[in-house]
């Protein structure tokens, strides 16, 4: 996938370049298939809780991860060390984001990227639920937190590119505009599939 005026050059290598950008369908494509086969081997298997227990461990696992986005963005995402590789660094996490806001192809996570969080979090979480006891309860989890992660990163997209009429969906797009174009909101509304944590935290 070459630059364009819309999607501009972010690296003088072409193939890594060509990494940077991401359709937003591929995150769907990716992640949907992988919660739902966590989903079902956790109901499925021997080992897997009650139905009401793993439908109470779903949301858990949606809940954690919109915990994670926020935390992730008011912290990781805006810090910029203060050292000579720290605003390149920034900008090669979120920076290129708010420089180039409506940019289809780098409004979404690389699988690349992506799935290394995902190994990370799921070796973070399997220890999690083994130290607690029920190593069982782990995959429903780890399937609504994946779930979670699908939703806030095509959500994002829509947020930027639809005009989706829906009053909850304003509230929402309002919500995550403000953080990118007002300076008294700048280092607030950090929350992108939902406004929960932002309200937590007071941030909102």
């Amino acid at each position: 996938m070459r630059a364009t005026p819309e999607s501009p050059r972010m690296f003088e290598q072409d193939w890594l370049d060509a990494l940077s950008r991401t359709p937003w369908w591929t995150v769907p494509l990716v992640w949907i298939p992988l919660s739902a086969a966590s989903l079902g081997y956790g109901l499925w298997t021997t080992a897997s809780p009650p139905l009401a227990v793993g439908a109470g461990l779903f949301v858990a696992g949606w809940l954690m991860w919109t915990f994670m986005e926020y935390i992730l963005h008011r912290t990781f995402f805006h810090w910029i060390p203060n050292d000579t590789w720290g605003a390149r660094m920034h900008f090669l996490v979120h920076g290129v984001h708010h420089d180039w806001h409506q940019d289809p192809y780098r409004l979404v996570m690389p699988p690349a990227v992506s799935l290394l969080l995902g190994v990370l979090f799921f070796g973070l979480f399997t220890a999690m639920f083994g130290a607690l006891g029920h190593p069982d309860f782990f995959w429903t989890f780890y399937s609504g937190f994946l779930l979670g992660y699908t939703f806030y990163d095509v959500s994002h997209y829509a947020i930027h590119h639809l005009k989706w009429k829906n009053g909850a969906f304003q509230r929402l797009k309002k919500h995550h505009l403000l953080h990118h174009h007002s300076p008294r909101h700048k280092d607030r509304k950090y929350g992108v599939s939902t406004t929960l944590w932002d309200h937590v935290f007071r941030t909102y």
